[in-house]
Order: C-alpha cells, then structure tokens, then sequence
C-alpha cells in the first residue's frame, strides 16, 4: 500500500503535510511533476516522428538539417511562446537544443544508411 500523507491543520488557516511544506507547495509541485511526465512523453513522441523523417531523408539523400524549414519553426515557436505567456527567447532555446539533438540522429541514420549502400 502506497505512503499516505498526513495534513495538519494550523491555527493560521495553512496546512502542512508531513514534512512541513505547506499543502498547497505540495499541490503546485504535485502538477509540477505530472506537466513533466507529460513532457518527457510528449518528447518521446516528438523524437520517434523524427527518427522516421530521418529515414526518409536518407532513404531519398536529403540532408539531415533544413535550415529553412528551422527558421520558420523558430519564427512559429516563437510566435506561439509570445501568445502564450512565455519568454519567446527560452522558446528558441529549447528548439536550437531539440534541433540540433534531431540533426545529430539523422546524421547517424545517414550514415547507417551510407553505411549499408557500401556493402
């Protein structure tokens, strides 16, 4: 049976749970933690679309970078940041690391595809 947390209740109107962190800490760190696990899937998601684009670009040799298509995501991602309340530069950030992460697979995939073509 899994750990069950105990709450106090304060003369001040707060809670705390076992530990002493304030109840309502405990619930925004709770969905905190569930927006991760989200994320992490969401991600998993989002690189298993990109390792199949990165077969279909060797399979057709196209190169594993597309740096127009990348400056429209930028210009997209950046947008979408703006509109939803978050800073449009961390926005570019995260996507200049998922990009170069994608690029960095789809050079390995070239070159097991490469790789193959010589044998």
């Amino acid at each position: 049976m899994a750990e069950e947390t105990q709450i106090s209740a304060h003369t001040s109107g707060d809670a705390l749970i076992g530990t002493g962190i304030p109840a309502e800490l405990a619930d925004a760190r709770g969905t905190i933690d569930n927006i991760d696990a989200a994320l992490v899937h969401i991600l998993a998601e989002r690189f298993r679309c990109t390792q199949r684009v990165g077969h279909i670009k060797a399979l057709h040799d196209l190169p594993p970078a597309d740096p127009a298509r990348e400056a429209r995501q930028v210009a997209r991602l950046r947008s979408l940041a703006e509109e939803s309340g978050l800073d449009p530069d961390f926005a570019e950030k995260f996507l200049a690391f998922m990009v170069k992460e994608v690029i960095r697979h789809h050079e390995d995939i070239k070159a097991e595809y490469d790789e193959g073509a010589r044998l």
